[in-house]
């Protein structure tokens, strides 16, 4: 579909549908209003990764987020010029979606021309926080975050993401140069960096990767632990996201962690079930 034919709603909802993420399962279960907005903040995310994940050239890639910055002006003074920020319009009052939240999120992709190893866990976690616990809070916002506590749950759960993504992207991460896992811990368990860019695994290596998947674990438990059970039916969406994520990090450990050289995924059928059944219940998984 050329752009010319598409509305901006069109736009986002053909971008989320190509991307095949986890994410894309649990909106087809939200009503219309609520799953435009949050399509669009989907839509958002990924134009802006996608700035910098396919320019080969670092300083191509800043003058985009650039141009992403200015577009971000350009929304907030009524004039957005692009098929995404024009189908977030409309929900940024009713959903909470504030400018901060939007450019510190591209702060985080920036992050990524800048460095490509994290010495420890903090500067990793802010690392986290810009690209999945702010869009975790935003996306608790259009889902109808009621209290405070849902929106701490909501960092926490990003968190919680984030960090399964890099447990299952780390050959794929090292292919690129980048190394997400913090050198403290590579150090602590003997894993040097070479050995993770070379794709070797090691007995070493499988240690380090159930430590990473145990500290996500512990971030899932943290964030449903600070999620009321009054609050739980409107974030279904975030505990359906949560059941396929955690599900995938048990998949990894039953293939042994062999994440430097496989990518490990589930089926469109099995998140569909499993987004479905946590729509019907409405708990949290088991991690």
């Amino acid at each position: 579909m050329a752009h010319a034919q598409m509305t901006p709603d069109d736009y986002c909802q053909d971008k989320a549908a190509r991307s095949g993420s986890s994410f894309y399962y649990s909106f087809l279960f939200l009503p219309p209003e609520r799953r435009r907005a949050i399509t669009a903040l989907y839509a958002y995310c990924r134009e802006v990764d996608d700035t910098v994940d396919e320019a080969t050239d670092p300083q191509v890639a800043r003058a985009r987020l650039d141009w992403w910055r200015g577009e971000i002006e350009r929304l907030f003074a009524g004039d957005p010029q692009h098929p995404v920020t024009r189908a977030l319009a409309p929900h940024l009052e009713r959903c909470a979606i504030d400018r901060a939240s939007l450019v510190a999120i591209i702060d985080g992709m920036q992050m990524d021309l800048e460095q490509d190893r994290y010495p420890d866990f903090e500067g990793l976690r802010l690392y986290c926080h810009r690209v999945a616990g702010v869009v975790g809070v935003l996306a608790a916002g259009i889902f109808g975050a009621r209290n405070a506590g849902t929106l701490a749950y909501a960092e926490q759960l990003g968190l919680a993401f984030q960090l399964t993504n890099i447990v299952r992207d780390v050959g794929e991460d090292a292919r690129k140069g980048r190394i997400y896992l913090p050198l403290e811990d590579l150090q602590r368990y003997g894993v040097p960096a070479h050995e993770i860019l070379a794709a070797r695994p090691s007995d070493r290596f499988v240690a380090l990767m159930r430590f990473e998947a145990e500290r996500a674990r512990a971030c899932y438990r943290q964030a449903f632990a600070l999620l009321e059970p009054a609050e739980r039916r409107a974030q279904r969406p975030g505990l359906m996201m949560a059941a396929i994520y955690a599900r995938l990090l048990d998949e990894i450990e039953r293939d042994g962690f062999r994440v430097l050289t496989h990518r490990t995924s589930l089926t469109p059928v099995r998140k569909l079930w499993l987004a479905w059944k946590t729509w019907v219940t409405g708990c949290p998984p088991r991690v």
